[in-house]
């Protein structure tokens, strides 16, 4: 006999979403969590941006889960007072190759029937005079910024309203599958960080992994050696600017250079401050989060390609975040997320990949696997 009916590991943003949805399924659901509080690694170390859509393949679960979401997450920040802002974005061209990128992002737009424009460069210098686009302006306003922590705050409250169990401190170090029960019986390592830790073991009938950095490790506990994944980590640092000049009103997004991420770009945080980043640095460990400032010369650089006025000495390293990759550097291609039902383990969905735009996507995720569980 189970324990519950599902177990939701990892109550990062996406991880509470979908045991927030699958709650109110009515089943006995526990959300475990290896911190002492909930959404503590990428969704909280991000540019809380809510995305259009924009970037990946239009037949990609990125792109429909992304434009899903973006809708479902601004009905809700208005529904129950969440804190947003659908502030925009500008993505800059400087070269013919990426005045290019800009017309083939806009088509696919125009596809999806996502909100884009061009901005004509005269006209942009009167409504951002501080920042330079040598070639072309796409203008996104149906991109926003959220308040990631009201966001998750709110979900855990609906998880917890429905009944639902969260267990922080508490991490998964074994997983087994018995197929003559239809029953998944998982070891839980549980207690605070510095205390001696209790094993405890349950039986659940469904499984989700949304762990983030350790979803790859919690798949390979489970899957066949020929289907196990390995995790890559792409660090990405945040720098605060501590000058009030230059300003802008959006985001203001460069093109992106590679396929690990979006481009050094500025964002704002609810209150109008500017913050630059994420660059990309690739590292070996889901831990390594100090901002040396290693990367300020690098940063300023690629600021400075659109915000010319930018002050490096007010530039200064401020937080930084993991990518939860399942490709390493030498990928060049794109890689979606994966969600899915495992062949031969019923009951366990697999969420892997979950980087950018998995904040944006959340609620669309949660959908998701709620359905994956009804079909």
């Amino acid at each position: 006999m189970a324990d519950f009916s599902h177990l939701v590991v990892g109550a990062g943003v996406v991880g509470l979403s979908v045991a927030a949805r699958l709650v109110r399924g009515r089943g006995a659901v526990l959300l475990v969590d290896r911190h002492s509080a909930i959404g503590t690694e990428t969704s909280a170390r991000n540019s809380e941006v809510i995305h259009a859509g924009l970037y990946y393949p239009p037949d990609s679960l990125k792109t429909k889960l992304c434009v899903q979401g973006k809708k479902m997450l601004y009905k809700t920040c208005e529904e129950v007072g969440i804190p947003y802002r659908n502030c925009g974005k500008w993505i800059v061209a400087q070269s013919d190759a990426e005045q290019e990128y800009l017309e083939s992002i806009h088509e696919k737009a125009r596809e999806l029937e996502i909100p884009t424009e061009f901005v004509p460069l005269a006209r942009a210098k009167d409504i951002e005079p501080a920042v330079t686009a040598r070639k072309a302006i796409l203008n996104s306003p149906t991109t926003g910024i959220v308040s990631s922590h009201s966001l998750m705050a709110y979900l855990l409250g609906q998880f917890e309203a429905g009944g639902g169990d969260l267990a922080l401190n508490t991490s998964v170090s074994d997983i087994e599958f018995d197929s003559s029960r239809g029953l998944y019986t998982v070891q839980f390592n549980t207690g605070e960080e510095d205390s001696v830790k209790e094993t405890i073991s349950l039986k659940f009938e469904n499984v989700v992994n949304s762990a983030g950095l350790s979803a790859p490790l919690i798949s390979n506990m489970l899957l066949p050696r020929e289907q196990h994944v390995t995790p890559y980590y792409a660090k990405g640092s945040y720098f605060s600017y501590a000058s009030s000049q230059p300003k802008t009103q959006r985001l203001i997004y460069p093109c992106p250079a590679g396929h690990a991420g979006l481009g050094t770009h500025l964002t704002l945080d609810l209150g109008g401050r500017l913050r630059f980043g994420p660059n990309v640095q690739w590292v070996t460990s889901p831990g390594d989060l100090v901002p040396d400032g290693s990367q300020l010369e690098e940063v300023y650089a690629e600021v400075s390609r659109y915000l010319p006025q930018v002050d490096k000495s007010s530039l200064l390293p401020d937080y930084s975040g993991i990518r939860p990759k399942i490709t390493g550097p030498d990928d060049k291609g794109f890689t979606d997320f994966i969600i899915r039902k495992e062949e031969g383990f019923p009951g366990f969905v697999n969420l892997l990949g979950i980087e950018s735009p998995g904040l944006t996507s959340s609620l669309a995720i949660g959908e998701m696997v709620h359905d994956l569980y009804n079909t």
